[in-house]
C-alpha cells in the first residue's frame, strides 16, 4: 500500500499540468503552432525527451492532453493502438482520410471520439477560444507515432528533420543534419496509404459518443439500487464496471481500456468498494471528495475522515486522480451540482466491484443482489438458484 504522501501525488489538479510546445515535429509548421501537449499518466508518446509527465507509472493505457488556439491544426498522423479524444473545452473538427480532402466530425464539450487504428487522423480547433482535449492511448507502449509524408516534408522545409529512431534534429536551434550519418524516418508510400481502410462519415459517427445522448442507468451500481448514494453510470467504450445488464457501450471493440461516465447527485456518494484494476478519474463537473484506505472500512467510517483530495471540474479545467488498484475507496459529492466523472479503467474484460458488507446487506433488504454473471438482479431468484 502506498503512503498517504504517495497517494496524494496521484492527484493531478488541472492547474498543476505542465506542457511542451515542441513535443512533436509539427511545432515548426506555422499552421500547427503553437500547440501545447500535456502528458498526465503513463510513459508518454512525445518525441521530445524533455516532455514533462505528471505520473509516469504504467496503467495499461496513457492519458494526455492537447490545447491549441483557434484555427490551429494537428496534421495527419497515425497510431498503432487505440486513440480516444475527450473534448473538455471548445469546438473541434476531428479529421481523417485526407484523400485528398479530409472527412470531418465536430466535437464539443463532453463528447468522446474513438479513432480506429491504422488510419491517418488530425484535428483542428474551430472554436473562438483556445480549446482543450484529453487523449487516451491504448497500451503502455503505443509503438510511437507515424507522420504523414506531407507533414515530414513541411517540417523539412522549415529546417526540422525526424530520424528513423524518432529524434528531432532542428537546424534552427544550431543542430546539424548530416545526411551521411543520419537516416530520416521513412513515411508510408502513396500506394501503402491507398491500401488503408476507408472510414466513411457514417461509420465514424458511430464512434462519436455525444454527452447529450448518454445512456444513464440508475441500476448500474449495487449501492444505488440499495438507495444509498444515488449514483448513475453511462458506458462509452468497452466493458467497464457497470453492473446493469442492459448497459452496452456504444463503442465496444477492444481498446485495452474502458471508459464510462459516473454521475453523483448533490449529497450523494458511491459507497466503499474496491477493484483490482487501477483507474483514472477525471472530473468534468462539480466537486468530488475522494477517500482512499488500505483497509476495509464502512462507508460512514470513510466519510468521517478527511478526504485524500477534492477534485473539481468546470468548463475550463478538469482535475484528475490516478486511483491505484486493490484499495478501498469512497467517492462523495461535496458540491451543490451533480458531479460528473470520466472513469478510465485498463483491460478489455469486465471489471468486478467488491462492495463492503453493508452495501450487500442493504441491497439484500431492498430485494437485490449480484447474480452469477456479475449484474444486479432480484435476490429472491439468485438465492433459490440451483447450485
Amino acid at each position: 500500500m502506498q503512503t498517504p504522501s504517495q497517494l496524494k501525488n496521484r492527484f493531478i489538479p488541472f492547474s498543476s499540468l505542465e506542457y511542451s510546445t515542441e513535443a512533436f515535429i509539427d511545432y515548426c509548421i506555422p499552421e500547427c503552432s503553437p500547440k501545447k501537449n500535456y502528458a498526465l499518466i503513463g510513459p508518454g508518446v512525445s518525441q521530445n525527451p524533455n516532455q514533462p509527465v505528471s505520473l509516469r507509472e504504467k496503467h495499461g493505457f496513457q492519458v494526455g492532453g492537447v490545447s491549441m488556439p483557434p484555427g490551429k491544426i494537428n496534421p495527419p498522423h497515425m497510431h498503432f493502438t487505440a486513440e480516444v479524444f475527450m473534448c473538455t473545452k471548445g469546438q473541434w473538427d476531428l479529421q481523417w482520410g485526407f484523400n485528398p480532402e479530409p472527412l470531418k466530425a465536430r466535437l464539443g464539450p463532453g463528447d468522446i471520439a474513438s479513432v480506429p487504428t491504422w488510419i491517418y487522423r488530425g484535428f483542428q480547433n474551430v472554436g473562438e477560444d483556445e480549446g482543450f482535449m484529453f487523449t487516451a492511448l491504448g497500451q503502455d507502449d503505443t509503438g510511437g507515432i507515424l507522420w504523414g509524408p506531407q507533414t515530414l516534408q513541411a517540417a523539412r522545409a522549415h529546417g526540422v528533420h525526424l530520424t528513423e529512431d524518432y529524434r528531432i534534429i532542428d537546424e534552427n536551434s544550431g543542430q546539424i543534419w548530416n545526411s551521411s550519418s543520419m537516416k530520416r524516418l521513412q513515411p508510408m508510400t502513396n500506394t501503402e496509404i491507398s491500401q488503408l481502410k476507408h472510414w466513411p462519415i457514417e461509420a465514424m459517427k458511430q464512434r462519436v459518443v455525444r454527452h447529450s445522448e448518454l445512456d444513464w442507468q440508475s441500476d448500474a451500481l449495487l449501492d444505488a439500487v440499495a438507495d444509498a448514494g444515488g449514483a448513475q453510470m453511462a458506458p462509452v467504450i468497452g466493458l467497464g464496471m457497470s453492473q446493469s445488464r442492459s448497459h452496452c457501450a456504444p463503442i465496444h471493440n477492444a481498446h485495452g481500456f474502458s471508459i464510462e461516465w459516473l454521475r453523483i447527485p448533490p449529497g450523494g456518494h458511491v459507497a466503499a468498494h474496491t477493484l483490482s484494476e487501477k483507474q483514472v478519474l477525471s472530473i468534468y463537473q462539480g466537486s468530488l471528495a475522494i477517500h482512499v484506505s488500505s483497509d476495509v472500512q464502512t462507508t460512514a467510517q470513510m466519510i468521517a475522515t478527511d478526504p485524500l483530495c477534492i477534485a473539481h471540474g468546470h468548463s475550463d479545467a478538469w482535475d484528475s486522480f490516478a486511483m491505484p488498484g486493490e484499495v478501498w475507496r469512497c467517492l462523495r459529492n461535496v458540491g451543490d451540482v451533480p458531479v460528473a466523472v470520466l472513469v478510465m479503467t485498463p483491460g478489455d474484460s469486465r471489471k468486478i466491484i467488491q462492495w463492503v458488507p453493508e452495501v450487500v446487506d442493504a441491497a439484500g433488504r431492498a430485494g437485490y443482489s449480484i447474480d452469477a454473471n456479475g449484474y444486479v438482479a432480484m435476490k429472491r431468484f439468485t438465492d433459490r438458484s440451483q447450485r
